[in-house]
């Protein structure tokens, strides 16, 4: 990197916005498509967009768009608009079942990962990455869009075994949030045909559909006029037009075409109340939507002004909602008020808050009272400046980091432009717009904006949802909440002015006292005066990011039993009092305009740092830092208002049969042991003691003692050493323990199952977890590692593709050093109760069958071809570097094996991972604990209190 890396980055900033400022915006003029996006459309009417981008190298996004989703399906094709979707994986006009999935595997792409797809009310997107390391790789890939496009061959057997998949994935769907979401979405949606076509569909019609109806719905929509194929990446844009061109321009639409109508959403006229409830809801909250409108998309320089006023009175507005969740006796948890889209075509101004203690009346009032306040008073001058800052300093970032933005980013960029409308200047336009029209917002401006926006008096929906226990609210207590908040008077806010700067001062610096560099990893070590170290990895990835990390053995281990609670919540605890003489909400306001942020705290062996910011926000970042080492603000109200939300979460959790499953799963595993990382019951969050947490928090973090800092991204180094040794070098660093304590949690030996029974779905999941010790290295790490990963194309293949008996699920595992070399491999698959035996026995049948044979060639190969695609692509990440200096430290390794990873990686061989499977996946040594439904299985939910 040039030396003055930054300063040069923010003078190219400055003459680029002088070099446009002669030339006036003129608000009426449409906003135009930017140069760095080619869009054009074909003569059968698709739309296309291709764009030459560099992040990642050898990297193309494909992106086959279709505006048809749920929405258009008739009475016997609800669900099959996603059902569609699924059969566009096996088999077309050139790919029999099954072989498009493993020719992608093939060469690096990952199935769910990398290659997917989604089905919403309005459109269906299929995403297909791909390396450009082999052309026929890339031409092969249009011939796939080509396929999903006209091709899918919708076989009778096919859609059969598709069909029991596609009932697994409703049945992983089902719970409470489906229940209660059957009572919600007539109302949400106003009775249109919204409420009715749930993309996943009906039971009853996946079950019993006849196959012409699925063909019936893609002879109808996947057509050309409603199609749009998005090209980003390492490509020349001539060839991608070509390509889409030679794949396209022969597709026809239908002789006489449905028209494609989007489904009207009838306007709210009377305000009314919905209440509904469910025994293992999640939670409990409350809505007011106000009247739907119809979107305007006008497309010109003046509406993307109009956007802008909405994002400040957005952020102003939410800002004050937070300052009352701080407060003692909060009204709410958490809270939002802002105007959103229902669908692309319809938005509303809605307010929403996640209950507390205090229930549903408390949040309706702030809600209300608070639009009210910004209704009728306005905003002030202070809070407007801040939230320009901020909105100024995001599109400041974008346009530093406008060469380094991925392409899937732009991807979906245009995916919006095609389905909603949403403008594509590109970013050096937009942030001419932002620079120029943003000061110039007025707070007379914002204020009358808030005033029109806010429905003073309409129609609206009060909606509580929430767990079905005594104490909840009728629809007429709900409606006599509203009415009594609108009668009650509101005055103007009241800002209080906080410091305008962090620190008055810099400490008294130390300094460096010794350097040494490493050329082959572009490393600088720097050894401070204080003894404390730092690694500097300036790189080019980003040209707007810094990252900063620091680990140290110690953590939550060197406190006892009786402490554990203390010492796993004192991060928390001191993050959510705020810093120094500052609170969190005077913290949001200091930093208004900043991107800097820094967390500390107890991880079970090890205290952590981690930190980020802006290329210009590096010493804001290191005052951070610096603040955590110099004190802790005390703030009992604070304290209380945190442990009084985490204590209502807990209770409101109590009945998911998730939360169930997962403490049966640790409960099992460890056999109780204090140190087990479980869920807390509600009333144990009462047991934690303020200052115990607080003299916790201080033991590990009032001294730097042996802690290296990392320092990744876009910095000069020279320019960074004096920040450093001022920060970093005037940590205080006495004598403090910097050794873990083997706390003796171990898992149990044996074979131990369990059974848990929870829920009023037919539904069940199956876990499995092996564990043992065994000595670690990064050789034997990676071996565990890519039996995971064969695994799990096993399990993907047999379990779902052949028996069709699982949606999702799979395994995952790690080997570890601390406290002492251990492994642990767990394997979770949700499926019918009717199910679990046979998906056990599968299971463990695929486990023997790599002990015994070993892996396919073929799956190695994917695995081994997708690591080193990704390894490649992570080379050029920031936070890969960061993550892999910071686990060398910690685990005494050479941080030069990353550069031979692709080595490592093309080592493994068959014989590697069956050795593997036999010692980690050790049948006499292993947790199984299912959950199954309770008996009998009737779901509860409540629909209660409509009133108007």
């Amino acid at each position: 990197m040039s030396n003055n890396f930054v300063r040069g980055l923010c003078l190219a900033a400055v003459l680029f916005a002088h070099s446009l400022a002669h030339a006036a915006l003129r608000l009426d003029e449409p906003i135009p498509v930017g140069p760095q996006v080619k869009v054009g459309k074909l003569a059968n009417g698709l739309t296309y967009y291709i764009q030459r981008n560099a992040r990642p190298e050898r990297k193309l996004e494909l992106r086959l768009v279709v505006k048809a989703g749920s929405i258009l399906e008739d009475e016997d094709q609800r669900g099959l608009a996603h059902f569609v979707e699924h059969m566009a994986f096996n088999g077309s006009t050139h790919f029999r079942k099954h072989e498009l999935v493993s020719y992608l595997q093939s060469i690096g792409v990952g199935f769910g990962a990398d290659l997917n797809a989604y089905t919403s009310f309005d459109e269906t997107v299929y995403i297909l990455p791909i390396p450009t390391d082999q052309p026929r790789n890339v031409a092969k890939a249009f011939q796939v869009l080509e396929d999903w496009a006209h091709g899918v061959r919708f076989e009778d057997a096919a859609i059969e075994k598709e069909r029991a998949i596609v009932l697994e994935e409703l049945r992983l769907g089902k719970g409470a949030s489906d229940r209660m979401g059957k009572q919600i979405y007539p109302k949400i949606f106003n009775g249109s045909r919204y409420a009715e076509r749930l993309p996943i569909g009906r039971e009853e019609v996946l079950r019993d559909f006849k196959p012409e109806a699925l063909r019936r719905f893609y002879r109808d929509w996947y057509r050309p006029d409603l199609m749009a194929v998005v090209v980003v990446g390492d490509i020349e844009p001539d060839r991608a037009e070509k390509f889409i061109k030679t794949h396209f321009a022969r597709l026809k639409n239908p002789a006489k075409p449905r028209p494609r109508e989007y489904a009207a959403i009838p306007a709210r006229q009377d305000t009314e109340a919905l209440v509904v409830l469910d025994h293992e809801a999640s939670g409990n909250s409350v809505l007011i939507r106000y009247p739907l409108r119809p979107v305007s998309e006008a497309g010109t320089i003046r509406a993307y002004r109009d956007d802008l006023v909405q994002a400040l009175f957005g952020a102003m507005l939410n800002q004050r909602l937070s300052e009352l969740a701080q407060q003692p006796e909060a009204p709410y948890l958490g809270a939002s008020s802002a105007l959103g889209k229902l669908t692309p075509r319809y938005h509303s101004y809605n307010a929403s808050a996640a209950l507390g203690p205090r229930g549903a009346a408390p949040a309706i009032a702030a809600l209300v009272q608070e639009n009210e306040r910004a209704r009728q008073h306005g905003f002030g001058l202070h809070e407007l400046e801040r939230a320009k800052k901020n909105l100024m300093r995001t599109y400041e970032q974008a346009w530093n980091e406008r060469a380094k933005s991925d392409s899937a980013t732009y991807a979906a960029e245009y995916i919006r432009n095609f389905l909603q409308h949403e403008a594509i200047p590109g970013i050096d336009l937009e942030y001419r717009y932002v620079q120029e029209l943003v000061p110039g917002i007025t707070l007379d401006e914002l204020n009358d904006y808030a005033r029109r926006t806010i429905p003073a008096d309409s129609g609206k929906l009060v909606l509580y949802t929430g767990v079905d226990k005594p104490g909840a609210p009728s629809g007429e207590q709900l409606l006599a909440a509203l009415a009594e908040a609108e009668r009650q008077p509101v005055l103007p806010h009241d800002d209080k002015a906080v410091a305008a700067r962090l620190m008055d001062k810099p400490p008294k610096p130390g300094s460096i006292v010794a350097e040494r560099h490493d050329k082959a990893l572009g490393l600088t070590h720097l050894s401070l005066s204080n003894g404390v170290k730092v690694i500097l990895k300036p790189t080019d990835f980003r040209n707007d990011q810094v990252m900063l990390s620091a680990a140290r053995f110690g953590g939550q281990s060197l406190f006892g039993d009786q402490d554990i609670l203390n010492a796993r919540f004192a991060n928390a605890i001191v993050a959510s009092m705020g810093v120094k003489d500052f609170s969190p909400l005077d913290m949001r306001k200091i930093l208004a305009g900043k991107a800097a942020g820094v967390t500390v705290g107890l991880g079970s062996y090890t205290d952590v740092v981690a930190g980020a910011s802006g290329a210009s926000d590096v010493e804001t970042m290191l005052q951070l830092l610096w603040l955590k080492f110099a004190g802790v603000r005390r703030d009992e109200d604070l304290f209380r208002t945190y442990v009084g939300k985490q204590a209502e979460l807990a209770r409101n959790q109590d009945g998911q049969p998730g939360k169930r499953f997962g403490d049966a799963v640790v409960s099992a595993l460890y056999n109780g042991h204090p140190r087990a990382p479980r869920s807390l019951q509600a009333d144990e969050y009462g047991k934690i003691d303020l200052d115990r947490s607080i003299d916790i928090f201080r033991q590990r973090f009032s001294s730097a003692k042996d802690l290296s800092f990392i320092v990744v991204g876009s910095f000069d180094p020279e320019a960074i050493k004096p920040l450093l040794a001022t920060y970093l070098g005037s940590l205080p660093t006495p004598d403090i323990p910097v050794a873990f304590r083997d706390v003796g949690l171990r898992p149990v030996t044996g074979v131990v199952k369990r059974e848990v029974r929870s829920g009023t779905e037919p539904k069940s999941t199956i876990s499995l977890n092996f564990t043992g010790q065994a000595p670690f290295s990064e050789a034997e790490q990676l071996r565990l590692s890519a039996l995971v990963e064969v695994l799990n194309l096993r399990l993907i293949e047999v379990l779902r593709e052949k028996m069709a008996m699982i949606y999702g699920g799979g395994a995952s595992g790690a080997l570890s050093k601390i406290p002492y070399g251990n492994y642990s491999i767990g394997i979770s698959l949700p499926t019918g109760p009717e199910h679990v035996d046979k998906v056990i026995e599968a299971t463990f049948a695929e486990i023997r069958r790599l002990q015994e044979q070993g892996p396919e060639a073929s799956d190695l190969d994917k695995v081994k071809t997708n690591w080193i695609q990704n390894h490649r692509r992570s080379l050029r990440e920031n936070g890969y570097w960061v993550a892999h200096l910071q686990s060398s430290l910690t685990e005494g390794l050479d941080p030069a094996s990353i550069l031979d990873v692709e080595k490592q990686v093309q080592a493994l061989n068959a014989q590697d991972l069956q050795a593997a499977a036999r010692r980690y996946l050790d049948t006499g040594n292993y947790v199984q604990v299912v959950l199954n439904p309770e008996k009998p299985a009737a779901a509860r939910v409540a629909t209660t209190g409509e009133g108007n």
